[in-house]
């Protein structure tokens, strides 16, 4: 599978913003705002697609990539590149997420040379957390909102 990174626009970002996950990922389902749209357009937002241009993923960098809570927590403290990402929900969980996130990883570690990479995950989502663990990520920090717990895991990059 060849993936391509593409910038992201409005018709891909009300695409990804009207994905919907089963449950317990329903989690992840966002709302279709102007905010949200906007969000998508701020230039921290990449789409990815396949060879037959079909929206495979998303990826984003930076402070979209954070939850709010964690920043007051003082989670987001350090120099790392925080991560953020999703996948089409119709290939969720058939084996994919290796190949998909370590696409996204090359593409981080090529761009913020010598830079941890941060992600953050919702600790109920094991089969994510183990995905990344094979990918070098180690638990760092918890903490937690009203509706949900979170840990962040990073990854020191290969490239300096």
């Amino acid at each position: 599978m060849k993936l391509f990174i593409q910038n992201m626009n409005e018709e891909i970002a009300k695409d990804i913003l009207s994905w919907e996950y089963e449950k317990p990922y329903d989690f992840y389902n966002n709302v279709l705002t102007d905010e949200e749209i906007k969000e998508r357009l701020d230039g921290s937002y990449y789409a990815l697609v396949n060879d037959k241009k079909e929206l495979f993923g998303f990826f984003c960098t930076g402070e979209n990539a954070q939850v709010p809570v964690g920043k007051k927590n003082g989670v987001y403290s350090d120099n790392s590149i925080d991560m953020g990402l999703g996948m089409n929900p119709k290939i969720v969980g058939i084996g994919y997420g290796f190949e998909f996130c370590s696409f996204i990883l090359r593409y981080i570690e090529k761009n913020y040379i010598g830079s941890p990479v941060r992600l953050t995950v919702a600790k109920f989502n094991q089969r994510a957390i183990h995905l990344y663990e094979k990918l070098g990520f180690v638990k760092k920090d918890e903490f937690s909102t009203d509706f949900e717990e979170f840990m962040t895991m990073v990854k020191n990059t290969n490239y300096r």
